[in-house]
């Protein structure tokens, strides 16, 4: 490190030189280039798991001394009924504060550990953290002092973050006189050897200092280098605050100057110049009082944990501002206030690195794409409750408003802009979906088609195990909704000549991989099918179905679509695509097509003479980056065939996946990002893709009329059975019949308009027979073949 006058460093010298307005100048730029708009915070509730302490800050008032009459601790039925409320109030943070070791100290706290089977704080500290994550999903995290690597470690077990405030570097502190006297967990060196330790165990860490206790600003920038210095071996702290000291009566620093807020502004902007643009920086709101929106101007990025239930326990008298008025004042600086869960974004995107595998299904339960927390509790394939949008007194932010002009234009854009558009919020949100409509509006006019259509999986046996699968089963595997099947070709001609009696005009046929099939029998289901009602459009065979029914046949995949193509295929559905990105399908689909040779089948059916569609399947472990290669993928290809003839986003239902049964995947997309995906693939792929459809089996009748207005003009089909979302646990049903279908796109203004699988026109008898079919007769779902022969045997042997 240089040094200039008298040891300093260049840095400290230059910032003590500089005038405050240019430093503030400098911290809030820098912050804007690493954070953009949004100033988050954290939804808390504060468990003050013991006031005993044994230090002796001389500044501190919620170390408190044994009181005759009351426990020590807290108990496990007051901690849970803190926690409750917190989860009843929104929260996501659990954040255990107590004092340092007070066992070391206190008869009566060895004597209450022992009554409670403990020996030391940290021990029941971990039961206790353990249990809050447990019995109501909160997000433990954890102020408990100096500690062990030891310690540490198994705090990480049952937290998402843990916290220790180098408070200050100056070893005078500690001696007679000083703030840190008899505070032996001061120490300096202790202090800083606890944060170094939590980046060799990565460990999510805050720290930051404590300015006006008596240490000087050259300390302060020396205290502020040092926790750089340790961030950049390790990379660890996810936060860094910056405290001010305020007196409190019966405290020996009762008469102690309070640093006044030019002092506490210098010393953010110090620390944001200091730490880079960034890192996390925070000043309590609370302790700045009705002045705290000034703090903005230093270049801070967050507000800390506010909690709706709880005071601030080490600062009583300083009460939380209310959630509204915290959001007014963030507006009123041009920054937009979105909520976090205690482990920051760039740490709750990387779990495999930074969380005890235990942890991992409480953060996901509560993150959203971009590791943020979620704005509700609402998953596709839940009813969507009324929704009431706050208006926002934010102008659209001039990056995303030059990003949309250039899509609506048809410019390509590029992965950054398109992820760029993934993560808006509020009046960026808003402006996004409302250009993407006016786009629809300008391409697709006033109409809202859909297709009278059924679903028919002729197996749910499969071989692969895609972990967002709840519909395939194994030859034998019940454990998961349903028996497994494998349809009759007559059950399949019956259900066919059905849907064509209700008034339908396209089949799709897909199932599961299932072992024992191979590409004759594709080919002979279409045979079938055509054979049995020559009018019905076949839209069959994921992409999966024909590279698996190619390679049992010994053929290319061209030679295979041809040849179903003889058979009566009419067109692809584009499924199996999920995520177009391999980073993510190692994940969710490590078995399936890869990403080059999905888009290889595809490319090759368009070749051939295939229209297709194109799918994602989006909201489990990808993130707004992967989304935006998955469209520019399908925009490319479409670029080269023109043969996509709609994009349908999926979103991901968790209820019953596998993956979101093992807590490994996010509860689905939220419902921003569901309108996101349909608003931003209009303007992604405009010109090239001109029909946008959304799924009212995984978004409801609500859902869906929301993303009709933002950008997407295609209801879909019908159905009259739909299995694969149900499987997964969706609660919209199997069918929306066409009077269903036009009375939701009435209610929108719009003119309903049926139509074919290639959006052409539908006769007119075939409309009205739709409107008038009768109820479905009850599926047959045939036993597996082995099944149906063991059980031909045993009736024979009768």
């Amino acid at each position: 490190m240089m040094t200039g006058r008298n040891g300093m460093s260049e840095q400290a010298a230059a910032l003590l030189e500089t005038p405050l307005a240019d430093l503030l100048a400098a911290a809030s730029a820098l912050r804007e280039a690493g954070h953009g708009r949004v100033q988050s915070w954290s939804r808390k509730i504060f468990i003050p798991l013991t006031q005993l302490c044994r230090n002796l800050c001389h500044y501190c008032t919620f170390s408190q001394p044994p009181r005759p009459g009351e426990n020590a601790y807290m108990t496990r039925e007051e901690v849970l009924a803190v926690a409750r409320a917190g989860k009843a109030a929104g929260c996501t943070e659990a954040l255990f504060t107590l004092g340092d070791k007070p066992e070391l100290r206190f008869t009566a706290a060895r004597e209450e550990l022992a009554r409670l089977g403990h020996a030391t704080t940290i021990s029941y500290l971990i039961e206790m953290a353990a249990l809050v994550r447990d019995e109501t999903g909160l997000l433990p995290h954890i102020n408990a002092g100096v500690m062990t690597r030891e310690e540490m470690a198994a705090l990480r077990r049952v937290s998402v973050s843990q916290g220790l405030m180098l408070e200050s570097i100056s070893d005078r502190l500690c001696r007679k006189g000083g703030a840190h006297y008899r505070s032996p967990d001061k120490e300096p060196a202790a202090r800083l050897e606890t944060i170094r330790l939590a980046g060799e165990l990565q460990i999510p860490f805050t720290t930051g200092i404590l300015i006006g206790i008596g240490e000087t600003r050259e300390e302060r920038v020396e205290a502020l280098e040092a926790i750089r210095d340790l961030h950049e071996g390790y990379g660890h702290i996810q936060e860094v605050i910056v405290q001010n000291f305020r007196a409190k009566e019966r405290t020996v620093m009762a008469h102690a100057p309070e640093p006044d807020m030019e002092d506490l502004l210098w010393t953010i902007a110090a620390a944001r110049l200091i730490l880079g643009p960034e890192m996390n920086i925070q000043a309590p709101p609370n302790l700045s009082a009705a002045d705290f929106p000034r703090l903005l101007s230093a270049g801070i990025n967050d507000w800390g944990g506010v909690s709706p239930v709880t005071p601030d326990h080490v600062n009583p008298e300083a009460p939380w501002p209310e959630v509204e008025r915290l959001r007014m004042a963030t507006e009123g600086e041009g920054r937009m206030l979105v909520a976090r869960l205690p482990v920051y974004p760039a740490y709750a995107q990387d779990n495999d690195r930074w969380q005890d595998a235990a942890m991992v299904r409480h953060i996901l339960a509560h993150a959203d794409a971009d590791g943020f927390a979620r704005e509700d509790s609402w998953s596709p394939g839940i009813a969507l409750e009324p929704r009431v949008t706050r208006p926002s007194t934010l102008p659209v932010d001039p990056k995303i408003a030059a990003i949309v002009e250039r899509a609506m234009t048809g410019t390509l854009l590029e992965e950054e802009e398109i992820a760029a558009l993934f993560s808006a919020r509020e009046t960026d949100l808003e402006h996004i979906c409302d250009s993407a409509d006016a786009l629809r509006e300008q391409v697709m006019g006033d109409e809202i088609s859909y297709v009278v259509n059924r679903n028919i999986n002729y197996t749910n046996i499969c071989a692969y195990k895609c972990s967002f699968c709840a519909f395939s089963k194994g030859d034998k595997a019940e454990e998961l909704r349903g028996k497994p099947y494998d349809l009759d070709l007559e059950e399949v001609i019956r259900r066919t000549r059905e849907a064509w009696d209700r008034g339908g005009t396209e089949v799709c046929l897909q199932g599961g991989i299932h072992p024992h099939y191979t590409g004759e029998t594709y080919i002979n289901l279409a045979k079938a099918v055509r054979a049995a009602v020559p009018e019905m459009h076949i839209h069959a065979f994921s992409p999966l179905e024909v590279s698996q029914g190619a390679a049992t046949l010994g053929l290319t995949v061209e030679q295979f679509l041809i040849r179903l193509r003889q058979a009566g295929l009419d067109t692809l559905p584009g499924t199996a695509a999920e995520i177009l990105d391999d980073e993510v399908r190692a994940q969710i689909c490590p078995d399936k097509l890869s990403t080059e040779k999905w888009l290889e089948v595809v490319e090759t059916a368009h070749k051939v003479g295939f229209t297709t569609t194109a799918t994602i399947m989006f909201g489990h472990v990808d993130t707004p980056r992967h989304w935006a290669r998955h469209l520019i993928r399908i925009r490319d290809l479409q670029r080269r065939t023109g043969g996509f003839t709609e994009f349908v986003p999926l979103p991901f239902v968790h209820m019953e996946a596998p993956m979101g049964l093992r807590g490994e995947a996010r509860h689905g997309p939220t419902f921003r990002e569901v309108r996101l995906m349909h608003a931003v693939a209009r303007l992604a792929m405009h010109p090239h893709i001109r029909s946008i459809q959304t799924s009212w089996v995984k978004l409801g009748e609500e859902g869906v009329k929301a993303c009709l207005m933002s950008g997407a003009n295609d209801l879909g089909g019908t159905l009259m059975n739909e299995s694969i979302s149900r499987a997964a646990g969706t609660q919209h049903g199997q069918e929306m019949p066409p009077a269903a279908m036009e009375a939701l796109i009435r209610s929108l203004g719009r003119t309903p308009r049926q139509r074919s699988t290639a959006y052409g026109a539908i006769a007119q008898d075939i409309h009205e027979r739709g409107m008038a079919a009768e109820e479905l007769t009850p599926m047959i779902l045939t036993p597996p073949r082995k099944r149906r022969k063991e059980q031909e045997r045993f009736e024979y042997a009768e």
